[in-house]
């Protein structure tokens, strides 16, 4: 499916808009996009800095000056794209369309309620472009491969945390049940808390069963974590690999008619039928 913004050839200045903008093919767009992704590394930095308490209090008026005119050049640059198209509300509406807006937002929300500045992290999103940039196109082809392999192993993956869901409240009220407020399970809630973090394997030690009982049905749980963290890595893996096989193509090109993109086990061209 073509991208939003080559549904129907812009012309004129909003052509070399486009050329510039959009595409990374002539000496001007391969400039554009690089000082942009600079932009947004610098933009994504400063957000960061300002998280620090020692940096915010020496230069924090700094940092927010810095955030404001990348807020305005992207908001420039926001407004350039939708110019620059044919369609400007399918681009709008686009994934990169969306993350341009994003990259905007949490400025102007800031001036409502403070610290949503924080949010200008979204920007790393548009580093996404650096695939085109560089031209690694065939790590998006990649990337649909990972997607489709998620997608069909959603409903697996649903049940699978259903099954970990209603696990995780059960031991928790018996652990209720077990310990009791004087060993820290005051609620089952807390013990469900107690039994996400042992077993998801990580194990703060802020809870832990005093009791033997307690202490046996912490271990059968333990045991099940790593049992429940390969369940879902083997359903995606399996997913994964089915997926490759269905994206793997064979390169040939048909000697009929020269349509190239065959599958793997196809004798005869799709298009014209010819003997590959």
């Amino acid at each position: 499916m073509p991208h939003p913004s080559e549904q129907s050839a812009p012309s004129g200045l909003r052509a070399r808009l486009h050329t510039i903008i959009f595409e990374s093919d002539t000496p001007a767009g391969r400039a554009f996009d690089v000082a942009l992704l600079w932009a947004i590394v610098l933009s994504v930095l400063a957000v960061m800095l300002e998280s620090v308490e020692s940096i915010r209090v020496q230069h924090g008026q700094t940092i927010r000056v810095l955030e404001w005119c990348f807020t305005v050049l992207f908001t420039l640059e926001y407004v350039l794209r939708l110019l620059s198209v044919n369609r400007p509300l399918l681009y709008a509406s686009s994934f990169f369309g969306l993350v341009d807006l994003l990259a905007i937002l949490p400025s102007v929300l800031s001036l409502v309620l403070p610290g949503m500045q924080s949010l200008l992290v979204v920007r790393v999103l548009r580093l996404l472009r650096v695939f085109r940039v560089l031209k690694l196109a065939s790590f998006l082809g990649e990337a649909d491969v990972l997607l489709t392999a998620l997608r069909a192993s959603r409903q697996k993956i649903i049940v699978f945390l259903g099954a970990v869901l209603s696990t995780v409240v059960i031991m928790g009220s018996v652990m209720y049940m077990v310990e009791g407020s004087a060993n820290g399970f005051d609620s089952i809630p807390r013990g469900m808390y107690w039994a996400v973090v042992t077993m998801t394997t990580v194990g703060y030690g802020d809870l832990s069963p005093k009791t033997v009982p307690g202490q046996f049905i912490a271990s059968v749980l333990m045991i099940m974590g790593y049992g429940i963290l390969a369940v879902p890595t083997g359903i995606v893996s399996v997913e994964l690999a089915q997926a490759t096989r269905q994206h793997a193509i064979d390169p040939r090109a048909c000697p009929g008619c020269g349509l190239e993109g065959h599958d793997l086990d196809a004798r005869h061209c799709k298009r014209c039928g010819n003997v590959l």
